[in-house]
């Protein structure tokens, strides 16, 4: 793991973001915006509606309004409480896909040096319009896939200069994932070797981990944020970063990253959205408001304490769980966040799956059996699709 101050400054670059979320708002494209404001020459940004949903018109357009938009930062940061506001200018520009496909294809064609993307749970999902060769000539594509491979072939027919791609989505390996994706439609389209040998080779698609809980947007663009922010990115050949900062960092393995959120932050969540199924407590009752029950507390302390941080210690990460314990509890007792149970609770079988379950066979593959009580009666409490 290395800090991502450590490579050579990069040079002016475009930005084009896929997706409107509040979460890059108060993410990457803040990131940015303080990376410029320290005299680096990156950005601007460039952000595209993909959805095409009328219900989020009034943001696309408050994207290239003047002045910027706010993103108030409040929480527990090394035990103290912090408040802040900071007004991102690193958006230079809002369009729609389904509105502005011209000048999206121009920009992307002519402009872009970074991709970002955040479209949601479904975001990967490929329509059925885009099966076959169908997306090549749509104005646009029906899907994100099938949008970004047009764009990707309209650029290298442009002569193809190199791209880098940086996919947010929560979605494990989601580089790799996204790449294989795209070429896959260029190939149930038919499109020539030597475009599907540049997307392998002249376009960088690299995974990436984001971590930062943005709690509620501000009308009609900005957002809320926890002080906590990870935007951890894998060191590949070729790669261009969209800036340099504090909160990103490179690595050669993305792999601790994901561990740590997945089975302490997200696994915590999954823990405490049980405890709240099962034993009937408030309907909009949130993180915070729970964890003032003592009870509840301890059982939450007790399960990191005796089960999740030695579960990390048999795969040689003890020190760095610990550590993140501690800044997940500041981020969980965070007096600001109204976190809601009843959000975290939903896919809550799946999260069960991938939370807790994938965590005890990790610490297997280790050679380790720990008795883990807890995350055993809640792995069973919920058998895997197909089990008995």
């Amino acid at each position: 793991m290395s800090a991502a101050h450590e490579t050579s400054a990069p040079r002016t670059r475009r930005v084009v973001q896929f997706g409107t979320s509040r979460f890059l708002q108060a993410h990457a494209d803040l990131f940015i915006h303080e990376a410029r404001a320290a005299g680096q020459a990156v950005g601007p940004i460039a952000v595209v509606q993909t959805s095409g949903a009328p219900s989020r018109a009034g943001r696309v357009a408050a994207f290239g309004a003047p002045g910027g938009y706010p993103v108030i930062i409040r929480g527990i940061e090394d035990g103290a409480a912090v408040e802040r506001q900071v007004t991102v200018t690193s958006i230079d520009r809002g369009l729609s896909a389904t509105a502005d496909w011209d000048a999206v294809t121009t920009l992307f064609v002519e402009d872009a040096e970074i991709v970002l993307s955040n479209t949601g749970d479904t975001g990967y999902a490929i329509d059925a319009a885009d099966r076959g060769a169908g997306w090549v000539a749509a104005r646009p594509p029906a899907s994100f896939p099938g949008k970004l491979a047009q764009l990707l072939h309209r650029r290298w027919q442009a002569g193809g200069r190199p791209l880098t791609v940086l996919p947010c989505e929560l979605v494990n390996r989601n580089g790799r994932v996204l790449q294989g994706l795209v070429l896959d439609l260029a190939a149930e389209a038919g499109l020539p070797e030597a475009f599907r040998t540049w997307l392998r080779e002249g376009v960088v698609f690299t995974d990436t981990l984001v971590d930062r809980i943005v709690s509620e947007p501000i009308e009609p663009v900005g957002a809320v944020a926890e002080p906590y922010a990870l935007w951890a990115i894998e060191r590949r050949p070729g790669l261009a970063l969209p800036c340099e900062h504090p909160c990103l960092v490179l690595a050669d393995d993305l792999e601790p990253y994901e561990r740590l959120k997945l089975h302490i932050l997200n696994l915590g969540h999954t823990f405490l959205a049980e405890i709240w199924r099962r034993e009937g407590r408030p309907q909009p009752e949130t993180v915070r408001e729970i964890l003032a029950d003592p009870a509840v507390r301890a059982r939450l302390d007790a399960l990191y304490r005796d089960e999740v941080v030695p579960g990390f210690a048999a795969r040689g990460m003890g020190a760095e769980a610990e550590a993140y314990v501690t800044a997940t509890l500041d981020r969980f007792l965070n007096p600001y966040l109204d976190h809601r149970i009843a959000d975290i609770a939903q896919n809550h079988v799946q999260k069960v799956e991938r939370r807790v379950d994938a965590f005890l066979a990790w610490v297997e593959e280790a050679g380790a059996r720990l008795p883990a009580p807890a995350l055993r009666a809640l792995a069973a409490a919920h058998p895997k699709s197909g089990a008995a």
